[in-house]
């Protein structure tokens, strides 16, 4: 059988099938003041249940994965939820757990209609959230995949994201649905996880059963069900091929990243907190290429204060230990909303009011942050990074507010590098197309290629009736690129990448081969990628951009860099 390939890797075990969830009766309320009270109740221990959550996923999986259950509990307080279930109790005199079901089910239909996956998992949440909160108004136990005690394969119809958030990951081998796309919760916290998936696979539940022999392959979408002894074996072999692969990787620990020709090369890594510096260290990362201060902000009733932040930030200068450490300033806005800083409501927020826009907007909060960064700098190899920059008057008026902070810390008599690097990111075709102007206002550059992509393509990369149009390996893209480093070497100042394409081994050669000095990748990706590098070539690479240049389409592009 065959699904969406969802996180690569190879497992064999037993399938351990995740029961369907209870099923809730129509009851009428004996006392409807008694129904409210219950789900309130059980509101507030869904909310209390969804920080534990979070803060066990923080430490399991990561920052990233954990804001999820920070939306969880702003649905708990969504009043076209609330207000829905409260009405049915009192209205229709209905019970808690009811109500809960019949307004959760109202609200999905809305959806449901709508061939988008980012609005499906919108919906996956809210069953999700809705399911705890019955559960809750019952006194039941959910179910718990923390359970599972024999090693195992998980099938299930879904998985939501609590339930992702139980595993044990030394007894799940990996994962297979019958819904679920690439850019669901299952999908990308089990990438994550490094842990095999598939989603997708229509027809699942019907063929296989409990304690049944399953072997998949994560990165294909191909399983069997108690597979002969011919594919088992196939299987096998390929696992133990990939775990050897895998302990090679390690023999790159120490090494510096350098192409065959002796041109240097650093693979820093992205990360969201300073609880992910230990993955950095343990996977040998040559720096942080991209420090995401915004989730400093997150899972809060009010600002960081310098302090705060300062604390975070010194934490990753020292952690590195004269390595560079790259802090890009508040990039808040768009799909990052926080109640407290009261954005306003806007028609297209990834074009709005966000990242350097809204810190320009509100300079004593941008000032607090820099002050903060400043201050670390004392302590190790800082440099700073603003994000969404379209054009060179946005530089300037953030390096007068860096000024300005300068000049508070030593009004305060507080130690700084005077020196510090102040850089941007190159993620609007803008900057791209200006990039030899802006060259001459900072010390670096970083391509975001996630947004430089989305942007030039004009491609929203979540609606899955367009995301095939999301790539890339487009000429424009890679032209934009290409045009953003030929300008950083004629300024003489260094280039980096920190999207989702610094990652892509097919795509790194070409990048090389465009003068890239750094590529910031996921701390599990550094080891590929500095092995990749070090048996390339930089000559032979810059050979092959001018072939790619002259080509006209992604396919084509595709074509030549793989064969």
């Amino acid at each position: 059988m065959k699904g969406l390939g969802a996180s690569p890797g190879i497992a064999i075990a037993k399938a351990y099938v995740k029961t369907a969830r209870i099923k809730i009766e129509k009851m009428m309320a004996e006392n409807s003041e008694a129904e409210l009270a219950k789900l309130f109740q059980a509101i507030e221990k869904s909310k209390e249940q969804l920080d534990e959550i979070k803060k066990i996923t923080e430490s399991k999986i990561g920052v990233d994965e954990a804001l999820i259950f920070e939306a969880h509990a702003m649905i708990l307080e969504d009043p076209d939820l609330v207000d829905k279930i409260v009405d049915k109790i009192k209205t229709d005199g209905v019970c808690a757990s009811w109500a809960v079901r019949e307004a959760a089910d109202e609200l999905a239909q809305l959806f449901q209609d709508i061939e988008d996956d980012y609005i499906k998992e919108r919906v996956l949440d809210l069953r999700d959230v809705s399911m705890r909160l019955i559960e809750n108004i019952l006194g039941l136990k959910g179910f718990d995949l923390s359970s599972v005690i024999e090693p195992a394969i998980i099938i299930a119809e879904e998985l939501t994201p609590s339930d992702m958030s139980r595993i044990s990951s030394d007894k799940v081998l990996g994962i297979i649905t019958e819904t679920g796309g690439a850019t669901s919760h299952t999908a990308i916290m089990s990438r994550v996880m490094g842990l095999p998936a598939i989603v997708g696979a229509v027809g699942l539940l019907n063929a296989a059963k409990h304690d049944d022999v399953l072997i998949m392959n994560g990165g294909t979408g191909e399983f069997y069900i108690n597979p002969e002894a011919e594919i088992l074996q196939r299987f096998e072999d390929e696992k133990n091929l990939q775990q050897e692969q895998q302990q090679a990787l390690q023999s790159y620990i120490g090494v510096k990243t350098s192409t065959a020709d002796g041109i240097e090369i650093s693979v820093g890594c992205n990360i969201g907190s300073p609880k992910d510096l230990e993955a950095v260290l343990k996977n040998d990362g040559e720096g942080i290429g991209l420090f995401r201060s915004e989730f400093l902000y997150m899972d809060r009733s009010a600002m960081p204060t310098e302090e705060e932040q300062f604390v975070a930030y010194k934490a990753a200068a020292e952690a590195m230990a004269g390595k560079p450490v790259i802090i890009r300033t508040l990039d808040i806005g768009g799909d990052k909303q926080l109640a407290y800083m009261n954005f306003p409501k806007e028609d297209n927020p990834f074009l709005g009011y966000r990242a350097i826009r809204y810190c320009l907007e509100e300079r004593e909060i941008f000032r607090i942050q820099l002050r903060a960064m400043l201050r670390a700098s004392a302590f190790g190899n800082i440099k700073i990074m603003l994000p969404m920059i379209s054009g060179v008057d946005e530089v300037k008026e953030a390096r007068l507010e860096l000024q300005r902070s300068m000049g508070e810390l030593d009004n305060r008599q507080l130690n700084y590098n005077k020196n510090i690097e102040l850089g941007i990111m190159i993620e609007t075709p803008s900057a791209a197309i200006i990039s030899d102007k802006l060259a001459e206002e900072v010390d670096f550059f970083s391509i975001g290629t996630n947004d430089l992509t989305q942007y030039t393509l004009a491609v929203d990369r979540m609606n899955s009736k367009i995301s095939h149009l999301y790539t890339p390996y487009h000429p424009a893209v890679l032209r934009l690129i290409k045009l953003v480093a030929d300008n950083a070497k004629r300024a003489g100042i260094w280039i980096g990448m920190c999207g989702e394409a610094a990652q892509d081994e097919l795509l790194v050669p070409i990048f090389v081969g465009m003068g890239l000095d750094e590529l910031s990748v996921s701390p599990p990706q550094v080891l590929k990628i500095r092995k990749l590098i070090n048996g390339l070539n930089k000559r032979d690479m810059e050979q092959h951009v001018k072939n790619i240049m002259k080509l006209s389409n992604a396919e084509s592009i595709f074509e030549y860099i793989k064969t």
